[in-house]
Parts: structure tokens; sequence; C-alpha cells
């Protein structure tokens, strides 16, 4: 059951990110939520299986760390990918 907490602590993590990256335009709102979510859930069930339960603080920091650590390079490389795909399809149409 803690690990919905973690969950819950990868998507306000990756809501904090959608809102403090720019470009947002880029990406949907539920993104870089989606990714922290995720991110956060691998990691908690990742020491979980490794022996490490709720009572230790390594799932609860992995539930902080590890979504940072992926959504923030996830969501600046779509947005740059995005942003680069848009102006070239912008040349290739001849829209300026």
């Amino acid at each position: 059951m803690e690990i919905l907490l973690g969950l819950i602590a990868g998507a306000a993590i990756g809501i904090g990110v959608h809102l403090h990256i720019g470009a947002r335009s880029t990406r949907g709102a539920v993104l870089a939520p989606m990714i922290g979510t995720v991110s956060a859930g691998a990691a908690w069930t990742a020491l979980t299986w490794a022996g490490l339960g709720a009572a230790t603080v390594w799932p609860w920091l992995a539930a902080v760390l590890v979504p940072l650590a992926v959504t923030y390079p996830v969501v600046i490389m779509l947005a740059r990918t995005r942003a680069a795909h848009d102006a070239n399809e912008r040349a290739r149409l001849g829209l300026g």
C-alpha cells in the first residue's frame, strides 16, 4: 500500500517538472507526471524485490530522486526534439 505514496510523489514531481521547464506547448500536460509516476513505481518495485521494504528509507528516497533524475532529462529532450521537428516541418511546407 505504501507504493501508492511513492507513485503520488513521482506524479507530483512530474507536475513540478512540467511547470518548471518551458516549451509546455510541445508536450501534453500528462506526459511529465506519467514519466515521474512510472519511474518512481519502477524504482520502488525494484527496491522491494531486492528486499528493501517500506520500513527502510531507500524506497522513499528513490521515489523522490529517481523521478527527478529521469523526468528532467527526458522532458527536456522531448521538448527539443519536438521543437526541431516542428521547425523542419515548417521549413518543408514553406510556412516560414
